[in-house]
């Protein structure tokens, strides 16, 4: 009696012949049921981040709409449990991402089988409970039952676990499917950061982001984007505000990567020998900078040797004969327009080949822990974090404007980062008044609270004014008031120092008479006041012009002295002085 798997494996061949009578393209792939499950909690996680704003599911509410999604598809009665809220919103989304993906379901496998198939297939007798147990994980094989045994823990570290072996294993047929199915959506969430390329949760959302602005899918968006930064120059080049553009680096590596394995594919005739190579080129991105010891170097040789048996058993079994066609598998025809024409037209043999390898990878028996599927704690595969398609859908928490700190706080700590330092001066030399102060004091400087209302002076100037002829005239007035009351106060100081004088002046100051009395430095100051007061007497005078010179004077009589005129007007306050000095 034949398993499950091996009668899905002739419904899969079926489809494969004729599918291009249900889907619009001919390299659709199939989702296997961990794929199957991995999507239905991405569809979950969306419906309900639409209705309570929150990426997130649980694991229980994943296996109760797993079980409600292969009844409802294999038309079975539902369970007996309490009906599922908002499945309908679960199951749209989860067709809409299957569809946008170019995939399909072993359970869409089933369902059309019956319209697909022709005369000569042959009658498969598998009935929709056996394909609800194989989905669901409750039939038993010998793997099975290897990699559910508990394990006792130890202290040393395994070398490679199945879980490790399995999230390589995926990888390696992610970087497949890519090159015959370009739209796969998930896909390129296993191979964009894998290896380390600084593609982490923020570039996967940026990605997502534009490629639901574009209507595309993710490859197909980023492909463009580096395109256009590579061949489109400064007129179609994107903006510099472009959210991929701080990712560039890491998405021109990814793409260098694709490009190299599908120059592999157009370049390479033999179908056999090109998959071969395809699998050592993906083999050497895992091997990368590890060593031999490491347990995701160990994965990735022991799955290198199994694909490459596998593909040398489904080659040598599938080969094209006179009279048969390989499998019937007919990839989509080349397009004149296509960018990569020659590479589709010289590698159809090969993905031919390449298609019927993934197709065996999707009839692989389910994992039978959903925890370690689902979870988010996944196996290092990049050297830093695992690789969770969950955690790289789910979009990382944006600001939504609103502060811990209180208003107030935020204004008086941005008015102190405004504030300018004062520097401190130090200690300074005898010579302090040579330096250059380097601002206004800390006083003034507060004052203004930007430098283009700093005055350019620090101690202005008051604006002239033009005054009237009495405003004139009280200000002569209050000239001659003050020059008196200072020619008074310099009377009383000599009075003072006349009387101090015959006591402490010199010998010689005491033997001279009052009239040969030796000059002084206040009469000289003296002086210099009636100088200036009768200057300012003089009508028509300004204290800004230079003074006049005297006309040289001529001298009548050389031998007698020259007598001052006695008709000249005294000032206020001459008389008494000169009284003062005469006595």
């Amino acid at each position: 009696m034949q398993s499950p798997e091996e009668l899905l494996g002739l419904m899969v061949k079926t489809f494969r012949r004729e599918c291009r009578r249900v889907q619009k393209s001919e390299r659709t792939t199939i989702q296997g049921a961990d794929g199957m499950l991995m999507v239905l909690q991405l569809a979950m996680a969306e419906v309900n981040k639409r209705q309570c704003g929150e990426f997130m599911v649980t694991l229980s509410d994943i296996l109760v709409a797993w079980k409600h999604l292969i009844l409802h598809k294999l038309s079975l009665p539902p369970p007996c449990s309490v009906p599922l809220e908002s499945y309908s919103l679960i199951l749209e989304e989860y067709k809409s991402f299957l569809k946008c993906s170019n995939t399909v379901d072993l359970l869409d496998i089933y369902s059309m089988y019956k319209e697909l198939k022709e005369d000569f297939d042959p009658e498969i007798s598998l009935n929709a409970t056996q394909l609800f147990e194989y989905l669901s994980g409750n039939t038993k094989s010998a793997e099975s039952e290897d990699t559910s045994a508990p394990s006792t823990p130890s202290s040393t570290p395994r070398r490679c676990t199945p879980q490790i072996q399995t999230a390589v294993r995926r990888v390696f047929c992610s970087y497949l499917s890519l090159l015959v199915n370009s739209k796969n959506d998930l896909a390129m969430a296993l191979t964009l950061d894998v290896p380390k390329r600084n593609l982490g949760r923020d570039a996967f959302t940026s990605i997502k982001h534009a490629a639901r602005d574009d209507n595309s899918s993710l490859f197909l968006t980023v492909t463009s984007f580096v395109r256009a930064i590579q061949l489109g120059g400064k007129g179609y080049a994107p903006a510099e505000s472009h959210p991929l553009r701080k990712h560039i680096k890491g998405l021109s590596d990814f793409v260098q990567v694709i490009d190299n394995l599908e120059e592999i594919l157009g370049e390479v005739p033999d179908p056999s020998a090109c998959c071969n190579r395809l699998v050592t080129a993906i083999r050497a991105l895992f091997l990368k900078g590890r060593i031999s010891g490491d347990p995701v170097y160990i994965a990735a040789d022991k799955t290198a040797k199994d694909l490459k048996e596998r593909i040398f058993l489904l080659h040598q079994n599938h080969k094209p004969t006179t009279n048969e066609r390989m499998t019937g598998i007919s990839p989509a025809r080349p397009k004149a327009y296509a960018i990569n024409h020659a590479t589709a037209l010289g590698g159809r043999d090969t993905v031919k080949l390449l298609m019927a390898l993934l197709d065996e990878e999707s009839l692989i028996t389910p994992c039978p822990n959903k925890a370690d599927l689902l979870s988010e704690d996944q196996p290092i595969l990049n050297g830093e974090e695992g690789v969770c398609v969950f955690t790289l859908y789910r979009s990382p928490e944006v600001s939504m404007g609103c502060s811990p700190v209180s208003l107030t706080n935020r204004v008086q700590s941005r008015l102190e980062q405004l504030k300018p330092k004062v520097k401190d001066k130090g200690i300074r030399s005898q010579f302090a008044c040579t330096y250059i102060d380097d601002g206004l004091p800390l006083n003034r400087v507060l004052e203004f609270p930007s430098t283009s209302q700093v005055p350019t002076c620090v101690h202005p100037a008051r604006k002239p004014r033009w005054m009237s002829g009495e405003e004139e005239c009280c200000q002569s007035v209050d000239a001659e008031k003050s020059a008196s009351e200072s020619l008074n106060t310099d009377t009383r100081s000599l009075q003072q120092h006349a009387a101090l004088g015959p006591r402490t002046g010199n010998a010689h100051n005491r033997v001279a008479g009052p009239g040969k009395r030796k000059k002084t430095g206040i009469d000289v100051q003296i002086k210099a006041n009636k100088r200036k007061q009768v200057e300012t007497d003089q009508p028509g005078g300004s204290e800004n012009e230079p003074p006049k010179k005297k006309p040289p004077t001529t001298v009548k009589n050389p031998g007698k002295a020259i007598s001052k005129p006695t008709n000249k007007k005294l000032i206020a306050g001459q008389g008494k002085l000169t009284n003062f000095f005469r006595l």
